[in-house]
């Protein structure tokens, strides 16, 4: 059951005292959610499955969502659509903790918003893209070439330094 004031604080204590290899599914369903001051999703949705071990909570989580990022070529905000897969187990004691080092609470809350920033943020792609033809900024007035179509005379180069010209333009094509 999802906490009233955070719907990723999750009450799993009743998971606890069920049998070995019992799971209960919890749904996700967030229109818009701020996590720290720097990363903001929309639309979160997905599942997580939270199994009862031995060791302690199997948690399988799938979820969606977007996110607002500036496109790296022409500085326009746009919804990036990310998804991510994780399985992580929530301890029930020091002993069967693995390398991510999660304990189950004492009082059985668990708040999946500081994994879930972590597993989205290595979503976002490093260099972001509004559209994969974005043509990005003009480089002498700084207009965005999507929206405008600039008219600069093209700049004299010495003919010495032309043939490296012809190679930029090679390398623009691979």
């Amino acid at each position: 059951m999802p906490h009233s004031s955070n719907p990723l604080r999750l009450n799993v204590g009743f998971i606890v005292n069920l049998s070995v290899g019992d799971s209960r599914e919890f749904i996700f369903d967030v229109p818009a959610l701020h996590l720290d001051s720097d990363f903001t999703f929309m639309d979160l949705s997905g599942v997580a499955r939270i199994t009862r071990t031995a060791q302690g909570l199997l948690v399988q989580v799938k979820l969606s969502a977007l996110a607002e990022c500036d496109c790296v070529r022409c500085l326009t905000p746009f919804s990036q659509s990310l998804k991510t897969e994780f399985t992580e187990l929530y301890a029930f004691s020091r002993d069967s903790m693995t390398d991510s080092g999660l304990i189950l609470p004492e009082d059985a809350h668990i708040d999946f918003a500081p994994i879930i920033r972590e597993y989205m943020l290595l979503e976002v792609p490093m260099s972001p893209l509004c559209r994969p033809d974005c043509k990005g900024l003009c480089p002498i007035c700084g207009e965005n070439l999507n929206e405008t179509k600039c008219n600069h005379e093209e700049d004299t180069i010495d003919p010495r330094l032309a043939i490296l010209k012809s190679l930029l333009d090679k390398s623009d094509i691979n």
